[in-house]
This record gives structure tokens, sequence and C-alpha cells, in this order.
């Protein structure tokens, strides 16, 4: 192995001093040997207008404890040491590298979920299997659905003609929750139904209106409890005060369900294949309710069904709707919008640690702009629900969810 001969190796070991102020070097910058704060100092002053005048003999000493001191002084021997002015990057190519560097360290470095991120996941997956069962077994105990068991395939039929004509008529604002709870869980069809025009709003027959809401109505109180019990499952959930966990419950319910009944949905069909019973979008109207509350939500369906999503992200997503600060009632805001932050930077951490797909950076803010677009369906799907109960009885429990008190 080849020696440094000694007096070389002092050399190399000697600390490095910056040329201004006698501070530790950090090396050549704008030409000249110099510390992090006489570069620093060059660079704003070559970019200032502003002369600097000495207050002295324009012969002041710099060193590292009195540099601030003079900066007249301090530029004059930034530049009698050969720093260069036309050596500074210009703000937008700092930016451009920095941008850059950030690039290749993300890269370099893949990202990875932190513990706590994966014990949030946990805690939402063992939530989520625990209160909702996805054979949807307990369906077949509910009051039964008044209709053909035909009218599925009959409708399946017609939403492969029409369902395209849907697709691009809804965009709204957001607002509550509960609306779907009934609708997209909502089975029901008959061929004067299926035979209704698909341009114009739906209105029911009088001799077919209501017929499925016995089994809706008993299904969606169900799945009230199951959002309940699955909310308070959550740690961070039951940190809240009771009042701000009603809040959040009657706001988000409705959006839970919907989340959760997408995991059932066949985007091919348009069918929701709920184990031994299947629900079609013409069945909802058979529960009293209207168009311009279904075809915004067979378009969401469809549209996050096609995200194929893993479990993993449909519990945190339902987890980002439930802990919504601006709910009707919250009080705590900061703490709730603290833990949706939480859950939001969990699932795009997720998306980039789990996903391959060169389109992946796409798909949080697909998932941000279902949460936003369920909102804007909330509203109308609590009117539609007070409308149908000033003619027909509906679960205090539901009513409790979509009531506007807090």
């Amino acid at each position: 192995m080849m020696m440094v001969p000694r007096w070389k190796r002092r050399r190399i070991d000697e600390p490095k001093i910056c040329q201004v102020c006698g501070d530790k070097s950090t090396g050549y910058h704008f030409n000249a040997m110099t510390c992090e704060g006489c570069k620093g100092f060059f660079r704003r002053a070559m970019k200032r207008p502003t002369q600097f005048c000495c207050p002295f003999q324009n012969a002041c000493v710099i060193t590292k404890s009195n540099r601030r001191q003079c900066q007249s002084c301090r530029l004059q021997k930034c530049l009698s040491i050969g720093m260069k002015r036309e050596l500074i990057m210009s703000n937008e190519a700092v930016e451009k590298r920095r941008s850059q560097i950030r690039r290749k360290k993300m890269q370099e470095e893949p990202v990875t979920l932190s513990p706590q991120q994966e014990a949030v996941i946990q805690e939402l997956l063992t939530a989520h299997k625990k209160n909702f069962d996805m054979t949807c077994a307990h369906f077949i105990q509910f009051r039964p659905l008044d209709r053909d068991q035909k009218a599925i395939s009959e409708h399946n039929q017609q939403q492969n003609s029409s369902r395209h004509s849907h697709l691009s008529m809804s965009k709204h604002e957001p607002e509550d929750s509960m609306q779907m709870a009934i609708s997209f869980t909502s089975p029901s069809s008959t061929s004067s139904n299926s035979q209704q025009p698909q341009n114009k709003e739906m209105k029911p027959l009088a001799s077919a209106i209501f017929t499925s809401l016995p089994h809706f109505t008993d299904l969606t109180t169900y799945l009230i409890k199951n959002v309940i019990n699955f909310g308070k499952a959550l740690t961070m959930f039951r940190a809240l005060i009771i009042e701000d966990q009603i809040s959040l419950l009657k706001g988000a319910t409705f959006e839970i369900i919907l989340i959760h009944f997408n995991m059932f949905f066949n985007e091919t069909t348009g069918i929701w294949e709920c184990g031994p019973l299947q629900y079609c979008m013409d069945d909802c109207m058979r529960a009293g309710f209207q168009r311009h509350l279904l075809d915004p939500m067979e378009n969401f369906h469809y549209t996050l069904r096609k995200l194929n999503l893993h479990e993993e992200e449909y519990v945190l997503m339902q987890a980002i709707a439930l802990f919504s600060p601006d709910r009707p009632g919250v009080t705590h805001h900061s703490v709730i919008d603290w833990n949706q932050e939480i859950l939001a930077l969990t699932l795009k951490t997720y998306i980039e640690a789990k996903r391959t797909e060169p389109e992946k950076h796409l798909l949080y803010p697909k998932i941000m702009a279902c949460l936003t677009e369920m909102r804007s369906i909330n509203e109308e799907y609590t009117k539609q629900v007070l409308k149908i109960q000033d003619s027909q009885p509906v679960p205090p429990l539901l009513l409790e969810i979509v009531s506007k008190d807090s």
C-alpha cells in the first residue's frame, strides 16, 4: 500500500479556514475557500442593490466574532480573495437543483411505512373485519325484498347500454354523509321501472313505490350500528369527547357505508354482489329514491371501483371520511384535523411504498376527489330520506343520522 508522506498527511488533516473571517471552511464557494456564513453573505450582498458603507476607516479586520459588524469591509474582503459574482446561481437555478437533489434522494431511498403508520393501518383493518361482515350473511335476515329476482339480470342488460350516458352527468359540492346507506344498498327493480326513460327524473309509480323500503331500512339500521362500532374500535376516535364522536358519526356514517359497499360493486355489470343477495340501481327507485341522487351515486361507484383499491386503502379512506373536522357540531377542530392529517399521510405513504404502477402518483389525488364527491352526494341523500319520511316510517336511528341538529 502506498504511504502518504508525513508532511502531506499533516497538510491534508489540517482544518480548512475561511479566507474571509477565519471560521471553519466548508469548501470553495464562488471561487474562494469560505465558510457557509460568508458564502451566504456574498450571495445576498451581490443580489441587493444596496451600497454598504463602513462606519470606521474602511479597514476593519474581519473575524468570526465581528464579521456582522461591518458589511462593507466584509464584502471588500470577499472580493479581494477572488469571490466572483458571475458564479452565483439564479433563484430559479437553485430551486431546480434542489428539486433534482430531492428527486434523486427519493429514488435512492425507497419510501417505507413507519411503525406508527403500520399500527394505524392494522388497527383499521382489525376494526373493519370485526364490524363489517364481508359475507353479508345477515342480509337475508332482514325483511325480504318485494321484487322479481329476474329484474337484476334485466337491469344488467339495460345498464350496459345506458351507463355511459349517466357517467358524465354529475358534479356536486361537499356536504353530508348518510345519503348512500339506503340508496346503494337498496335493491329492487321491475320491468315497468326498467322501461322508464333514463334521461328523465325517475318518479316511481304509486303502486310500486316504497316496496323495497322495509328491506333497506333494516339494512341501513344494521349498517349504522356497524359504523358506530367501527369508530369505537379506533383509539384516536375514543380519545375524542362524546359530543364530537356523535357529530363525526352523523356526518360520516353514510360515506363510510358507501365506501364499504364499493368493495362489492361489479363495475362490469353494475351490480352490488353482497353474498346471498344482489342489488342494482333500479332497486333504489323502489325504495323511493330518485334519479338526481342515483345518477351521481352510480358514477361515484364506477369511478372508485376502477381505482382497484387495496383493502388497506379502503379502510384508510373510511377513516379519513370519519375524521372530518368540518362536520356540523364539531368543537375540537384542531385535534380532529390533526388525526385526519395523520391518516391522509399514511394513505399517501402506503401508496408510494406498496404500489408499483407507473401512474401511482395519481392515485392519492383521485381518492381525495372521490371523498369530495361523496360529500356532495350526501346532502341530496339527506333531503330524499326526509322526504320519504313524510309518507313512510323511517327508523329513528336513520333519522338521527340525517338530522341537522348536532
